[in-house]
């Protein structure tokens, strides 16, 4: 019943599909027999502690409750149940005076250091090239790479027109929110890759599907597969991104030896959101320490970030504080001179 109000609603389709798996695997197999109006605290707390003694991870167990916080919810609009016990518990966890804070994103951790990138961007070669130069230096998602088109793309104006995604099914539809349809600046070095990428780039055309399941026109998309459709981002990562950290030298040691008795290596970060960390980062240091030193408001809009909380929360610890010894002794000179 919540699934298909879900797509009532009109659920995105890969987020349909992962409530549906949640609940199948995760829910019922524990709760399938206990009528919602029992349910208590007690036991959503054995929820929890059944599947933690069935090796789910922890943020698997929080996607687990946060499905069956959306049924509780659904039953209350219904009239089934007069709480949700889930958020009642959630309520009681995160007062005040308990709440954790969110670790803070660490460069050199989470987001790649200058360095770092400097190493990737040189050892980018065929086809990844243009993708992950983009990636670098315009923070756009990889859904939003993965579904950009040649007429988003102004190379005179040198600047890029974010006004769609794709989904991990590899479906085409619009960005992951208002604010994420926006106009995105992109540096020399990417206007230049992207002409020569042009002229190589598949061209086969694939077809844009409409709301009533009908091809509505042909997209040219700047980033293909082989054929000219939607690139799979497992093959973006594992062909493209990890294999140029590796030739950069951006890696971390696995412990294990190789037949030859060699470290095992592989890439340091594992996903495309790495790029994206660096590049607001990138936005965010000093001119003097070779960032474009842009005010958190820009970067929210270049970020497509749905609120400049968002923006803050992730990525306020990395803005120069008023405070710094030496901005402050730049400033208290040129007031006396």
């Amino acid at each position: 019943m919540a699934c298909r109000h879900c797509a009532d609603r009109g659920l995105e389709r890969g987020a349909l599909a992962q409530y549906r798996q949640l609940v199948e695997l995760h829910i019922k197999p524990h709760l399938g027999a206990t009528k919602l109006s029992t349910l208590t605290i007690p036991l959503v707390r054995q929820f929890e502690d059944d599947l933690h003694a069935a090796g789910r991870s922890p943020a698997m167990i929080k996607k687990a409750l946060v499905a069956l916080s959306s049924v509780l919810s659904d039953a209350q609009e219904g009239g089934l149940v007069v709480r949700n016990v889930v958020r009642d518990l959630w309520t009681r966890r995160t007062r005040p005076d308990k709440k954790r804070h969110r670790a803070r994103l660490q460069v050199g951790v989470d987001i790649p250091s200058r360095e770092e990138v400097k190493a990737v961007v040189g050892a980018l070669r065929g086809r990844w090239r243009p993708l992950l130069l983009t990636a670098i230096f315009t923070g756009l998602r990889a859904s939003e790479l993965r579904g950009l088109r040649w007429s988003d793309v102004d190379l005179d104006k040198t600047e890029i027109h974010v006004r769609q995604r794709a989904d991990r099914f590899n479906d085409i539809g619009r960005p992951k929110s208002e604010t994420s349809e926006r106009t995105v600046p992109i540096p020399p070095l990417v206007v230049n890759t992207l002409r020569e990428w042009k002229l190589a780039c598949p061209r086969r055309a694939t077809k844009e599907i409409g709301p009533d399941g009908e091809p509505v026109k042909e997209l040219h998309l700047v980033f293909p597969n082989g054929q000219g459709k939607v690139e799979v981002i497992g093959n973006i990562v594992k062909r493209g991104l990890q294999p140029a950290m590796i030739a950069g030298g951006v890696v971390r040691d696995t412990g294990e030896k190789d037949a030859e008795g060699k470290p095992v290596v592989v890439a340091k970060y594992s996903g495309m959101h790495a790029l994206r960390h660096f590049y607001a980062s990138w936005c965010i240091n000093r001119p003097t320490d070779g960032g474009l030193g842009l005010p958190i408001k820009v970067v929210q809009e270049r970020l497509g970030h749905s609120s400049i909380m968002l923006t803050s929360d992730r990525y306020g610890h990395l803005f120069p504080r008023g405070d710094d010894a030496d901005e402050m002794a730049a400033a208290e000179r040129s007031l006396l001179s």
